[in-house]
């Protein structure tokens, strides 16, 4: 499969690379950087400038003759929200989608890919308290929701075009390189960790090694349309989460974080630590997905290397 990834450099977009690699697909990786991201990626990978996604849509020959895109573009959301940080969020995210369809509406009918797997977030639900959320929930109204609402709208013109469409809903990821787990671990490494705000609220989490496999199961199966929640079987609360990276560390977790204390820190973006959402994944499991990872301690003792 001739396959093209946005936002290939990043943690997951390395590692959804490697993976394709690893199966013998050819990759073409989209990048503000060429050079950076051959070095980054290595000589195999086919790296092409994409040098503002936000104002210019994508050059043709890296999307014509491909089988498939892989968009994982986005500005990090875990920061303290400025209105130019909020900004930048949602634009990276609906900017560069509406521009990427566009260059795939460009191309003629027998050189545009079949599928599209566009990334999206479980922030679409806003907080749900302790219900079971499925994909056929409707959005909730904050801003991330309103973010991932125009991100995916953008990413479902394609489906216009004839392409099949999945919005992979991502939830918390587990991963022993960057995301959620690497700022959590330094106060639980000190004996300072604990549950944030109560530690009622839920944490849709996934493995990263899921998140990977979830997007090639979209792109290869041809039933995977629509939104698919990325996220474990079970999500936990977060005073399980930190009970269980307790565990793991062997180190205590009963230290709560007050959730004046996580606005005082981050501001607005405190709420997407402050609240939840108990999201599971219907879709990826009447499509038939084995989970790799599908239990949270064994999950967290790979994530940190326990």
């Amino acid at each position: 499969m001739k396959v093209a990834v946005t936002g290939a450099t990043g943690t997951l977009g390395r590692a959804v690379v490697a993976a394709l690699r690893d199966r013998g697909d050819e990759v073409t990786a989209l990048s503000r950087d060429a050079a950076g991201a051959r070095a980054k990626l290595g000589e195999e990978v086919h790296t092409l400038e994409w040098k503002a996604p936000k104002s210019e849509a994508p050059p043709a020959a890296a999307l014509s003759g491909q089988d498939a895109v892989v968009h994982l573009l986005g500005e990090p959301v875990a920061q303290r929200w400025s209105e130019r940080a909020k900004s930048e969020i949602r634009d990276s995210r609906v900017l560069s989608t509406r521009n990427l369809v566009t260059t795939l509406g460009d191309l003629g009918e027998a050189e545009r890919p079949g599928v599209l797997v566009s990334q999206s977030a479980t922030g679409w639900y806003g907080p749900r308290g302790d219900e079971r959320v499925e994909e056929d929930e409707p959005a909730g109204g904050d801003f991330l929701a309103r973010v991932c609402v125009d991100w995916e709208t953008e990413a479902c013109t394609a489906q216009k075009l004839g392409l099949r469409v999945a919005l992979t809903r991502t939830g918390v990821v587990l991963s022993e390189h960057g995301g959620a787990l690497e700022k959590m671990l330094p106060p639980f490494k000190l004996g300072a960790g604990g549950p944030v705000a109560g530690g009622d609220q839920y944490v849709p989490w996934i493995h990263a090694d899921d998140i990977v496999g979830a997007l090639l199961f979209c792109l290869d199966d041809e039933r995977a349309s629509g939104p698919l929640n990325l996220t474990a079987p079970e999500p936990v609360t977060n005073k399980e989460l930190s009970k269980a990276l307790g565990r793991v560390l062997h180190r205590p977790s009963f230290a709560p974080v007050p959730s004046l204390a996580v606005r005082a820190l981050y501001g607005e973006m405190a709420s997407i630590v402050t609240t939840g959402v108990r999201a599971v994944p219907a879709r990826l499991r009447d499509l038939g997905y084995e989970f790799r990872r599908p239990d949270l301690e064994p999950a967290l003792r790979a994530a940190t290397g326990r």
